[in-house]
């Protein structure tokens, strides 16, 4: 089987480039393996060099063994320019205007610089099983921090306080870090998608939205549950089914071939049919890996098919302003046949008091 950095320079060659310099971090990583926090690659068809300041040069001689290493000085992008030669990719999502225009001009004309951002993140949507891997590990880790909420007492507890209980709960498990910053959103809070955590004690009697992931070996993990905080009114009880029933439809569209704009609508019909339409805002899911939010995308807007491989997640929602919100959300991996579930805690209501 050929290296990533063979891949990638197939890729290259492809879109008519002598090279690419990489400077995302996620994309190095990828490319690399490299794990530090400063460095750019340059790959092409007959190039492999990585570049990197004295504090990680022993560590690049660990993980970045296929490159020809370099240590960078001050002004790396001028130490890059003295390698590139011909038609040159960047990174345009990436790349500042002003670390363009310092490559542009230590260039000094001697090679041409394109745009050629989503070459390596293309590759990274099909996931290799070390990285599936690591995605279980970070995803069971959130499950059995979800099975210990569903027994906590949370009564008289702030949505802040326990958001940070459940990261270090997280963490203690085994996580390197948190995917992101945890949501807990109870009451009115819930009503929004991406609610911060309130020095407020969750409402009783109410819905209560948890949205949370873990990184294990740089890869992320996402999941959200929607509990109930006590006793909830038939409307509400109605709004959480209409969300399961659509998640459920979502994950059953998840095959390898289908529109990422068809998956998406196979949740979001059932949401308009209801009448709550104009109450799912967002798409239905994005892709997860080393980064929380990468390719592919559920969307309306979204275009392409899924291929098996991909991670994504199926997270339909449904929230009324100033009442209640409820998300219900899964990371799944493209099989040959459909979609094989990473999350694993219930989606059935829990009541936690």
């Amino acid at each position: 089987m050929s290296t990533r950095a063979e891949r990638l320079a197939v890729a290259v060659a492809e879109q008519g480039l002598d090279a690419l310099v990489i400077t995302n971090m996620a994309n190095l990583r990828w490319a690399t393996g490299f794990t530090g926090t400063n460095g750019l690659a340059v790959v092409g068809p007959a190039m492999r060099l990585f570049f990197t300041d004295f504090r990680y040069l022993e560590q690049a001689e660990q993980q970045v063994p296929e490159f020809d290493r370099v240590r960078a000085g001050q002004n790396p992008l001028a130490d890059v320019a003295t390698r590139l030669s011909g038609r040159v990719g960047f990174e345009d999502q990436w790349l500042s205007v002003r670390s363009h225009t310092r490559l542009q001009d230590a260039l000094d004309g001697s090679a041409e610089l394109a745009p050629a951002s989503g070459i390596v993140e293309r590759l990274r949507e099909v996931k290799e099983p070390h990285e599936l891997e690591a995605m279980r590990a970070a995803a069971r880790i959130a499950d059995q921090v979800y099975e210990e909420l569903a027994e906590r007492e949370i009564t008289g507890r702030t949505e802040k306080e326990l958001a940070a209980a459940l990261e270090l709960r997280m963490r203690e498990l085994g996580a390197e870090d948190r995917s992101f910053p945890a949501i807990v959103a109870s009451g009115s809070n819930s009503a929004l998608p991406h609610a911060v955590p309130r020095d407020v004690a969750v409402e009783p009697g109410t819905f209560m939205v948890v949205d949370m992931g873990c990184v294990v070996d740089g890869y992320c993990s996402d999941c959200t549950r929607t509990f109930a905080t006590g006793p909830v009114s038939d409307e509400a009880l109605e709004v959480y089914e209409l969300v399961a029933r659509a998640q459920l439809a979502g994950l059953d569209a998840v095959r390898p071939g289908a529109e990422c704009r068809a998956v998406d609508s196979a949740a979001r019909d059932l949401i308009a049919a209801a009448r709550h339409g104009d109450h799912f805002g967002h798409g239905l899911g994005h892709g997860v890996g080393l980064e929380i939010h990468e390719g592919p995308r559920l969307a309306q807007s979204a275009s392409g098919i899924l291929r098996a491989g991909n991670t994504v997640t199926v997270e339909p929602g449904v929230y009324l302003p100033g009442t209640i919100g409820v998300r219900i959300e899964d990371l799944v991996v493209v099989t040959d046949t459909g979609c094989d579930r990473l999350s694993g805690f219930t989606k059935s209501l829990v009541g936690v008091n």
